[in-house]
């Protein structure tokens, strides 16, 4: 039986550990021609120190994770905070003097008790069987969205054809949002997760989708539908509480499915012999999206705050320093996963990072899962001889987002 990696694999302690080297930044800059790869100096700090002494732009000295064992063993330790307030940005041009708190209703930038009461109102209604009830709606949004590629002829924008707008719909369908407001929140959640926006945009976009949600919430009070937001009306959460639960729901769910879809579309047609591999083994999906999910780490940076002094990996993190957590780095961990850096759809890439761990993993995960395991699948189906129409290098990847992807994905295939 494989056992997890210990976050104390280097029998080092805080109190014997040799004095610390010059803090690094953090690495950015993806390999040239290998859209799908990490920064490479990831793989050295990993290999030579998976926890780090980090430079942030801001000037504040903290600390880098790149192991699949620190990053894991951080995303569960009580003693980290996830508040925004309490964390220094990773990322130059978006430094602050300080951060401030996370807008209410935003799971990720809060702490217990306030995650534990939000968590533990909505994780009933993110269930797996409750989202593989969800199967056959994304099945059929998935099959209009396909026939309307096929009418339109080749070539396409995978991106707005297709990657986009089905996990658009879905997440709209599931909380009640109507189909005139949903251009409005598509553009605001790609403002949300671009690092060339600065802080005060990304707020003042929160802020217009919490309006929108927050008129809608008092629709659903006043005449309750099937959907999520409706269903919520009947706890106690206050208006602003919804419009913010909803809000938040509404941009992770619209920008990050898509990313999925549409990188993993380049990645396959970039490795062939696994997209005939997922055409010609309709049980491979669940697989399939699981390593795609590994492979690609498109959420691929996150952050906590030592709310008291903590030894891990043999070093001491002072109450108060930010600790940056690299999950492409740790879902390419050759310590955890054989051959990390190859796209291998029957790998068990079971123990992925991708949608956190502890008591943040994402809560859409499963809708997430559903709508991969449908898309990508029906996608080459339907396209046998799919392919891109541009070369891989003109392909516009999201350098200047958090979340990674691809602004664009033109695709071509033989008409029959």
């Amino acid at each position: 039986m494989q056992h997890e990696p210990s976050a104390h694999t280097h029998g080092k302690t805080a109190q014997d550990a040799a004095p610390l080297p010059e803090p690094v930044q953090l690495p950015t800059a993806r390999p040239a021609g290998c859209p799908f790869d990490p920064p490479g100096e990831l793989a050295g700090l990993r290999a030579q120190q998976p926890l780090s002494r980090m430079l942030y732009p801001d000037g504040h000295v903290g600390w880098l994770a790149t192991s699949h064992s620190a990053v894991r063993a951080l995303a569960a330790d009580p003693r980290f905070s996830s508040r925004y307030e309490l964390l220094h940005s990773p990322f130059p041009g978006l430094e602050m003097a300080e951060m401030p708190p996370a807008p209410i209703g935003d799971l990720t930038g809060i702490d217990p008790p306030d995650h534990t009461r939000y968590r533990r109102l909505l994780t009933g209604r993110f269930t797996v069987r409750r989202m593989r009830e969800l199967t056959a709606r994304v099945e059929q949004i998935t099959a209009e969205h396909l026939d309307a590629m096929e009418r339109q002829g080749p070539p396409v924008d995978l991106v707005k054809a297709y990657a986009h707008p089905v996990p658009a719909l879905m997440i709209c369908e599931l909380l009640g949002v109507p189909s005139c407001d949903r251009e409005v929140f598509q553009r605001h959640a790609a403002t949300l997760s671009g690092l060339d926006a600065t802080q005060d945009e990304q707020f003042a976009a929160y802020s217009t989708l919490q309006d929108v949600v927050h008129e809608l919430v008092l629709a659903k009070r006043a005449d309750p539908t099937d959907d999520l937001l409706s269903d919520l009306t009947t706890s106690d959460l206050t208006d602003t509480e919804l419009a913010g639960i909803g809000t938040f729901l509404l941009a992770a769910g619209l920008d990050t499915t898509a990313n999925m879809i549409g990188l993993g579309t380049f990645a396959l047609l970039s490795n062939p012999g696994q997209a005939a591999a997922l055409r010609s083994e309709p049980g491979l999906a669940d697989q399939a999206v699981e390593e795609l999910l590994r492979y690609l780490s498109i959420a691929h940076t996150g952050a906590r705050a030592a709310l008291e002094d903590v030894e891990l990996d043999g070093q001491l993190i002072r109450a108060g320093e930010t600790v940056t957590i690299s999950v492409q780095a740790a879902n390419r961990d050759p310590d955890r996963f054989a051959d990390p850096d190859t796209l291998d759809l029957h790998r068990k890439a079971t123990g992925h990072l991708s949608f956190g761990h502890g008591i943040h993993q994402c809560l859409g995960q499963q809708l997430a899962r559903v709508e991969m395991r449908v898309a990508l699948p029906a996608l080459f189906a339907r396209f046998p001889t799919l392919r891109l129409a541009v070369p891989p290098e003109e392909v516009p990847l999201r350098a200047d987002m958090n979340i990674h992807g691809v602004h664009r994905l033109p695709v071509t295939w033989d008409e029959a």
